[in-house]
C-alpha cells in the first residue's frame, strides 16, 4: 500500500501519509492511486477536478461546502504548511458540528481525505504554502457555502499568528446555527 491511513477525530475524515523513498538524490512517492486508495478510505470516488492556491501566513480559506453537489477533497500541500480542517455538516450524524484539524506540509506529505458532507478549509502557518487538492465534484458557485470559520458554537483552534487574511465571503460566513446542512450520514 503506497500510503498508511491514520484516524482523525471524525471517523471519515482520514489522514493518508505516503509511503517515501529517499535517497541522496531526493525522494520519490505515489501521491495518488484510484485503487489504493479505494482500499483505504472504502470510497469508490471518482475525483473530477483538480485545484491549486497558493498563499500567505495566516491566510484563511474556509470553511467552504457545497449544499448541492456536494464534494470530497483530498488534500495536500506542497509547499510549506497549513492547518486543515473538516467540519461535519450532516445533520444526523453524531459529529454533526464538530471538526478535525491536523497539519499538512510539504515535509509531512500527508494528504487529507475530507468526504462529502463537511466544511473545508485551511490556515497557512508557514510564510507561504502552495496547496493542492482534488475533488468529486465540479464548483457550482450557485451552491457554495460558507460556515463562519470562528464560530463559537464549533470552536476551531486556529494557530495563528496574527488576525486572519480573508476573502469576504468567508469574513462574511454564515454562523453554524444558521447554515445549510445535509440529511446524508
Amino acid at each position: 500500500m503506497p500510503y498508511t491511513v491514520l484516524p482523525t477525530a471524525l471517523p471519515e475524515v482520514l489522514i493518508l501519509e505516503p509511503k517515501i523513498f529517499g535517497d541522496d538524490r531526493g525522494f520519490f512517492f505515489e501521491s495518488f492511486n484510484q485503487r489504493e486508495f479505494s482500499k483505504a478510505t472504502g470510497s469508490d470516488c471518482i475525483f473530477v477536478q483538480d485545484n491549486h492556491s497558493a498563499s500567505t501566513r495566516d491566510v484563511l480559506r474556509g470553511m467552504h461546502y457545497q449544499i448541492q453537489n456536494p464534494q470530497g477533497k483530498l488534500v495536500r500541500v506542497t509547499k510549506g504548511a497549513v492547518f486543515d480542517v473538516a467540519v461535519d455538516m450532516r445533520k444526523n450524524s453524531q459529529n454533526f458540528g464538530k471538526w478535525a484539524g491536523v497539519t499538512l506540509s510539504c515535509e509531512n506529505k500527508r494528504q487529507l481525505w475530507v468526504p462529502p458532507g463537511f466544511a473545508h478549509g485551511f490556515c497557512v502557518t508557514s510564510d507561504e504554502a502552495e496547496f493542492l487538492y482534488k475533488t468529486t465534484d465540479y464548483w457550482y458557485p450557485e451552491h457554495e457555502r460558507s460556515l463562519l470559520w470562528n464560530d463559537a458554537d464549533v470552536g476551531i483552534e486556529w494557530p495563528l499568528r496574527d488576525a486572519p487574511k480573508l476573502a469576504l465571503k468567508d469574513a462574511e460566513g454564515t454562523p453554524f446555527s444558521a447554515c445549510e446542512s445535509y440529511d446524508i450520514v
